[in-house]
């Protein structure tokens, strides 16, 4: 467990989180491990499976050990994306506000993962005895807040092509950590994260391969020119 909770390893921007979150569980004592070591589950979710819903209990603070998450908000008509969270990051952090005991958001896997469920009754006892730890959970929350205010200028502010600009530069310095990935997600999936049709996500994809900005291959994509990509994701 102390090994599996320390690191496991961002440029800000409005996909996901650019804070290594597992850095917290660096000030976590032996006994505060073993805690969490006693109140623990890891379970596999399939590609597809819902993780959590939106206004159900939240008994769990949920830790991605490796994977692709959405996080996202809907009613009965729509669905909005909040943010995309890859290994190392935590799901349901908002239910530890006192009288809050629901998930605010739904989150399913984008692809298979890992996922290590921890008592929230547990991590709200370490919260309120370790003061470093206390400190490191509320840097993460304020890194999400940056990230949903980040990604909502995003939404509202940029063009089209500014908007996949980003989703792109996303994927590949915070997500896949590469400039060339295999994209496991369809178009629709591609267009619903960057907040376009999947029509107009297909007509710039192909014209920054026309520019040569990125290269395509079946499902893997190549970052040819990121500088060009950053001056379109900030000015387009």
């Amino acid at each position: 467990m102390t090994q599996s909770l320390k690191k496991e390893t961002h440029v800000r921007n409005s996909c996901t989180l650019n804070k290594a979150i597992a850095d917290c569980f660096e000030k976590l004592t032996d006994e505060e491990l073993l805690l969490f070591e006693e109140n623990h589950v890891v379970l596999t979710y399939k590609k597809g499976e819902t993780l959590c819903k939106q206004g159900s209990m939240a008994s769990h603070i949920m830790y991605i050990c490796c994977g692709l998450v959405k996080i996202y908000m809907e009613n009965e008509n729509n669905s909005l994306i909040l943010k995309v969270l890859p290994g190392g990051n935590m799901i349901g952090l908002t239910a530890l506000l006192e009288g809050s005991n629901v998930f605010k958001y739904s989150a399913m896997a984008y692809q298979e993962c890992k996922v290590r469920l921890i008592d929230i009754n547990a991590f709200k006892k370490v919260i309120s005895q370790n003061s470093a730890f206390a400190k490191e959970v509320i840097n993460i929350l304020c890194e999400n807040l940056i990230q949903t205010q980040t990604r909502f200028f995003s939404y509202t502010q940029k063009q089209s092509y500014g908007k996949l600009a980003d989703t792109l530069i996303c994927l590949s310095c915070n997500i896949f950590k590469c400039d060339a990935f295999e994209l496991n997600l369809t178009r629709k999936e591609l267009a619903e994260l960057t907040g376009l049709t999947p029509e107009s996500v297909i007509r710039i994809l192909s014209k920054f391969k026309a520019d040569n900005i990125i290269v395509m291959d079946g499902k893997t994509i190549q970052i040819m020119d990121m500088a060009k990509l950053k001056m379109i994701s900030d000015y387009g």
